[in-house]
């Protein structure tokens, strides 16, 4: 752990590990300020899952919608299910409810060693990369308009 000492403010910095309370209190405290700067209210999460008939999970996907744009924020499928269209699947249902939500742009990013094809297969642009991945990889946005 590091402290920095501000006399000036009688303020002070502090490095540790995992904070929930303090991840609470980031979310809710930029979640106000987006929604007073943009008039689009607070975003909102969903998931999506396949599971086989005893219940086992195969994959699944969260997301969150605000104002009229859905985020994919983590696309998984297990291994041995991989390349059955599963993914192209739970990426159509998250899709359908984005539009039924009123959603009217998707976005999402994935690494170079992860599926930026299959996103481009399902439509997605992409639209920047970001260097300094581990193992020299890129991270690559995606953006999809809905609905046209």
């Amino acid at each position: 752990m590091t402290d920095e000492q501000h006399p000036e403010n009688a303020a002070s910095v502090r490095v540790s590990g995992p904070d929930e309370t303090l991840e609470q209190r980031l979310d809710d405290e930029l979640t106000a300020f987006n929604a007073r700067a943009t008039g689009a209210g607070t975003p909102e999460d969903f998931t999506v899952r396949v599971e086989d008939t005893d219940g086992e999970l195969l994959g699944g996907l969260t997301a969150w919608i605000w104002g009229g744009c859905c985020a994919v924020d983590m696309l998984w499928v297990r291994e041995d299910q991989r390349h059955a269209g599963w993914g192209s699947r739970l990426m159509r249902a998250a899709e359908a409810e984005a539009v039924r939500r009123g959603c009217t742009d998707m976005i999402v990013s994935t690494y170079t060693f992860q599926a930026p094809e299959f996103y481009r297969r399902l439509g997605f642009r992409e639209t920047g990369r970001t260097g300094g991945i581990p193992g020299g990889h890129e991270d690559v946005q995606f953006h999809k308009a809905l609905g046209a």
